[in-house]
């Protein structure tokens, strides 16, 4: 019965993909669309700023308004200082 439902399972898979792959033929790339109008490319200096600088910067920026605006309580904040471990 394994056998049989491996079988099943890499049929549906391989299925699956070769329609996948036959769906999304880079040959339709090559019909415009009606209304189609495409914007100059970007450089390689807007495209790094865009998909790399841009979310580190974000990152940064709400780290940090996280370490400005917390308001929990030294004792709280679990630091190599504070921690007690039981003595037997």
């Amino acid at each position: 019965m394994d056998k049989k439902n491996a079988l099943r399972t890499g049929a549906l898979a391989a299925g699956t993909t070769l329609m996948m792959l036959l769906m999304s033929s880079p040959a339709f790339a090559l019909i415009r669309d009606d209304g189609d109008d495409p914007g100059t490319g970007l450089s390689v200096v807007e495209t790094l700023g865009l998909y790399v600088v841009a979310p580190i910067v974000i990152f940064a920026a709400i780290t940090g308004l996280v370490m400005v605006l917390d308001k929990s309580k030294e004792e709280h904040r679990v630091t190599s200082t504070n921690i007690r471990t039981k003595k037997s």
